[in-house]
């Protein structure tokens, strides 16, 4: 890091057409298949590198959130692909069902992640790790447990984010893994402000950004990512009940090995929707300038925002985001 004062980028309010990216193209692949079969499928394609002890970092939820990721879909993948995994969250840096270990334990038992291990990674402390080429941070503090793990698999609701724009694969990992004192708060408030939450723009996505790379670069190969794009309200499931109404309609699930290539088509997507469909969830990104997440992975060298989406339900056949989309209906309630 510079001795100079970081200055935020600009642009997170500009979405960037495929046709003026540039760089290498990554492998996404897509299913429309929103069941616990569909999300084993497209697992089977990014499961290579998940050896040794594997955690499982997943957003489970204020208490009766509606719209995380169905507990059966998660309980399958662990019986049948994912023996001996752990769920991973870290607590809260808002007051509510998981700012205390206490509370977090009683939300996970109220939302039913009862069937497997839940590792609430802050819960004994903390630990740092190395932001590489960042410029506002040269380390995260992160919940001390995330070193018991070898490998990481970011199983991610797509959706809409108060602060954010969309919280997608960074989001889940750049908040999520960082503690809920020191870490969170490095992300959302400068240093010395009495206001928690004093951080936005920009700055906020590039914050979260590097703490998300902190994670990347610590696991290297052995991290893969899943979007399930369901349910997407334009609020975060920290919002728990208090989330939006979901307008959007549901369109699948990605996967791939690079982080701003599963984020960017997840993105692609969306926008890739009739303007009546996508019209709320784009104004929440970007209104928000959230769209700098992509960007900003991009300049740390994160992954390529170039991709070959390929539909696994199709015999692999090579597809835009708008096939991909086509005949998507709206959005009339949870699939379970």
């Amino acid at each position: 890091m510079s001795d100079q004062k970081p200055v935020p980028g600009k642009g997170g309010d500009q979405y960037i057409p495929y046709a003026q990216r540039t760089g290498k193209e990554a492998v996404v692949y897509f299913t429309r298949d929103l069941s616990a079969e569909g999300l084993r499928r497209i697992f089977a394609r990014v499961k290579e590198n998940m050896t040794g002890k594997v955690g499982i970092k997943l957003h489970t939820g204020e208490p009766h959130g509606p719209n995380i990721i169905p507990r059966q879909w998660v309980k399958e993948l662990i019986k049948n692909d994912l023996q001996g995994a752990a769920v991973l969250e870290t607590n809260t840096y808002y007051e509510g069902g998981r700012y205390t270990t206490e509370q977090h334990r009683k939300t996970l038992e109220t939302n039913g992640w009862t069937f497997c291990p839940v590792d609430i990674m802050d819960a004994e402390g903390t630990t740092t790790l190395p932001v590489n080429g960042g410029k506002w941070f040269t380390e995260m503090y992160m919940g001390k447990n995330i070193r018991d793990y070898d490998s990481l698999f970011v199983l991610t609701h797509f959706k809409g984010h108060t602060m954010g724009g969309f919280g997608g694969s960074d989001k889940n990992i750049g908040i999520g893994c960082a503690d809920g004192r020191i870490g969170k708060g490095m992300i959302h408030s400068k240093p010395g402000s009495d206001d928690m939450w004093d951080v936005s723009g920009e700055e906020f996505m590039e914050r979260m950004t590097e703490s998300a790379k902190a994670v990347t670069d610590y696991f290297g190969e052995h991290i893969s990512f899943v979007n399930v794009l369901r349910n997407m309200s334009v609020s975060c499931d920290c919002e728990g009940i208090g989330a939006e109404p979901v307008v959007t309609p549901n369109i699948g699930i990605v996967a791939s090995v690079d982080i701003l290539a599963v984020d960017q088509a997840s993105v692609d997507l969306v926008y890739a929707l009739e303007e009546k469909d996508r019209k709320a969830l784009v104004e929440r990104m970007e209104s928000r300038h959230g769209l700098r997440q992509l960007s900003y992975m991009k300049e740390l060298c994160m992954g390529n925002d170039r991709y070959r989406l390929i539909d696994i339900d199709h015999d692999d056949q090579e597809i835009l985001p708008r096939e991909a989309v086509k005949g998507v209906v709206p959005f009339t309630g949870s699939t379970v």
